[in-house]
């Protein structure tokens, strides 16, 4: 069963972002910029081929592919909006150079995304351009971090979709006694019931962490059998029409967790909790950090909280802002990040909650919704 959005989908606004961008490009001491990263040039064109650049000047601004993608780009770019707005020019190799110069034309100050190219790969485009460069950071994924009414549209299903699918197969767990599971294998059951909900793909590696494997925070889901007892972290999300939702649930197979296991529980749920209502227009995102370190840090447990509380969420899993001890973001309605605290100790196990919330004018929605019931 594939289920439908609720409410339906608003359209992107694909057409007001070439606009926003230009009026950046003065502040980034530019006065061009040549877009080699795919998830931005999606963002700014509507084009999901793998292969592109897309050359934005304060007049012009021209999508250069390959013959692979003509038909796929000149549908790509009317659907989004912006075709009357943005020249598609398909060819090879040469074909390609000659018309990313040609839009280039007049222009002094060019800017190349340099968190996107390698060293080599910079000198080849001075060369190949024949002027100097100047290296950008940050220009096109600073417009992305505030989200239009569409994309939050499209990242609510995706939660949802994620959250239906973790009820779909939370039985497989609370059923390992009589018919035991894997962590891979309970990881493909996941993802399987998101694909059949209508999920485009998942969102990034699904995280099965069973018992001492709890404690790794990354852990690749193994052939290690989820046994009674265990504590299970499930990391997960959805991807719809490009947009990503991220969750992470802690359960406890057959039962309560006891011990120190309980208390690491009680700890994480208390600092997510107030995590999540630190989340806030106005709020700076080392301050959201902040919080849930210093809930986790009072119990006794700094030094087991060993990455940072969030990051944004979109078009990329893993997206501005950064919600850390270093991050300088101030949170404004639409802005996308989840809260995600957590501890791990090894020989005992590890506990992560974890939701996506969108900033709102009075504070913060959630999109993620399962119940962070600890038994399954």
């Amino acid at each position: 069963m594939i289920l439908a959005p609720e409410g339906g989908l608003r359209p992107l606004d694909v057409a007001g972002r070439l606009g926003r961008l230009r009026a950046s490009l003065d502040g980034a001491g530019i006065d061009a910029l040549v877009v080699t990263n795919l998830t931005n040039v999606r963002y700014l064109t509507g084009f999901t081929g793998s292969a592109a650049i897309f050359v934005v000047t304060e007049g012009t601004a021209t999508l250069v592919t390959d013959g692979r993608y003509r038909t796929q780009s000149a549908e790509q770019v009317a659907a989004a909006g912006v075709d009357q707005l943005i020249e598609v020019a398909i060819g090879g190799g040469d074909a390609q150079r000659a018309s990313i110069i040609a839009a280039l034309e007049g222009s002094t100050r060019v800017g190349l995304e340099a968190d996107n190219v390698t060293w080599s790969q910079a000198t080849a485009w001075e060369g190949r351009l024949e002027r100097s460069l100047v290296a950008t950071s940050g220009v096109t994924e600073a417009l992305r971090e505030v989200k239009d009414e569409g994309e939050l549209d499209r990242m609510r299903h995706a939660a949802r979709i994620a959250d239906h699918a973790l009820g779909e197969v939370l039985p497989l767990l609370s059923g390992t006694a009589d018919a035991p599971i894997t962590e891979v294998e309970f990881a493909l059951a996941l993802d399987s019931a998101m694909r059949r909900l209508g999920a485009e793909s998942v969102a990034f590696e699904t995280i099965v962490a069973a018992g001492e494997n709890s404690a790794k925070p990354h852990h690749h889901p193994s052939r290690r059998v989820i046994l009674p007892g265990d504590p299970v972290v499930v990391d997960f999300g959805a991807t719809y029409e490009g947009y990503r939702s991220d969750m992470t649930r802690t359960f406890v197979i057959g039962g309560q967790p006891t011990g120190p296991l309980k208390e690491i529980f009680e700890v994480v749920s208390r600092a997510q909790a107030a995590g999540v209502a630190a989340v806030r227009a106005g709020a700076e995102a080392s301050s959201i950090d902040g919080v849930c370190r210093g809930v986790i840090g009072d119990a006794g447990y700094a030094e087991r909280f060993e990455h940072s509380t969030g990051h944004g969420v979109g078009l990329d899993i893993h997206e501005m802002p950064w919600v850390s001890a270093q991050g300088t973001a101030i949170l404004e309605p639409g802005v996308v990040v989840t809260v995600e605290p957590g501890v791990y100790v090894a020989g005992i196990g590890g506990v992560r909650i974890e939701d996506t919330l969108v900033v709102t004018a009075d504070g913060a929605e959630t999109l993620t919704r399962f119940t962070k019931d600890i038994a399954a």
